[in-house]
């Protein structure tokens, strides 16, 4: 749903009323439940198309097609650890994921799988015409709004009702965009009068610390941010200092933006302002600290992750050079 979706709060969010319910009848913890929705929620930003990512791509001026596919094995990493540490807290406790009554034929599964259908082809079509390199994301994003509307049309889905939310909704994102464009522009030529991001630059650069390093203690600003503040907001206020400082120090810029994204996907799980965790508090009625709590291992796992993506930078550059050439 992800890859459709482009929104951690909105993936969160309908991935939740469709899944929390059915767990409970099902016997599922409901920690485990909660917390694996909380982090799983998060791959909305990092599984293109992203909103977030279109963010950064505009801001940093690099490709958004490459941002897009850069994205990818990062995202399939973090969802493949999150679901290594759910199947071990299963196999060690096998109360928390009994295991299913009901049994299906395989025949009923490939027929379920149908109903997936127009989604794996829109997936298909979007991110295939930019990595084929037939399309720019602009053209790729309208190929798939109008793929969308003919499986509407065809499941008589479409009324006239449901097309006016749709193009409110798609109006509403793109006011969102463009004021944060805007607001992002001006407070980087503000910060370039006044010196700041080349005063950091050169303060950062003084203190001779080592790549790794400079990574390590972004990393910390930017779990202090998560606390205060949201994912569009730490973006907008920081990519004008830290970019420069990233670059001087000899790290990808297409890299970095999904170390930044991984950084934000942190904070949409981290108290007092995740926006996740209140999704699903508004879905549970449960405390945010308890719902926080049990989010607290899918967000050491996101730090897990980032830290291997760190190491090991061409696991979101090896896609992007392949699109190079």
């Amino acid at each position: 749903f992800a890859a459709v979706s482009g929104s951690s709060a909105a993936t969160t969010a309908t991935v939740g009323r469709i899944t929390l319910a059915e767990l409970d009848k099902l016997g599922y913890d409901r920690a485990i439940a909660m917390g694996s929705l909380a982090g799983a929620g998060t791959l909305g930003f990092l599984i293109p198309p992203s909103l977030i990512m279109i963010v950064y791509a505009i801001l940093a001026e690099v490709s958004m097609g490459k941002m897009f596919m850069a994205g990818v094995l990062p995202g399939l990493l973090l969802a493949g650890v999150y679901a290594g540490y759910i199947i071990y807290r299963g196999i060690r406790n096998p109360e928390i994921a009994p295991r299913m009554q009901e049994s299906y034929s395989w025949k009923e599964r490939f027929s379920a799988l149908t109903d997936l259908a127009p989604t794996f082809i829109l997936i298909a079509v979007v991110l295939g015409s930019i990595y084929a390199g037939v399309a720019t994301p602009t053209e790729a994003a309208a190929l798939g709004v109008l793929g969308a509307t003919i499986f509407a049309f065809l499941n008589r889905k479409m009324t006239g009702k449901i097309l006016f939310a749709c193009l409110l909704g798609a109006v509403k994102t793109n006011a969102m965009i463009m004021l944060i464009v805007i607001g992002a522009g001006f407070l980087s030529r503000v910060m370039g009068f006044l010196g700041i991001p080349a005063a950091l630059t050169e303060a950062i650069i003084s203190m001779q610390l080592s790549p790794y390093m400079l990574m390590l203690l972004l990393g910390c600003v930017y779990i202090v941010l998560g606390c205060l503040l949201d994912g569009f907001s730490i973006v907008l206020m920081t990519l004008p200092i830290a970019l420069p400082m990233v670059t001087a120090a000899g790290f990808d810029p297409i890299w970095f933006g999904i170390y930044l994204i991984l950084m934000v996907e942190v904070s949409q799980i981290t108290p007092p302002v995740g926006f996740n965790l209140f999704v699903i508090q508004g879905l549970t009625d449960e405390p945010i600290i308890k719902i926080a709590r049990h989010a607290l291992p899918f967000f050491f796992l996101m730090l897990f992750t980032t830290a291997v993506l760190t190491l090991f930078p061409q696991i979101a550059l090896f896609l992007p050079n392949l699109m190079s050439g």
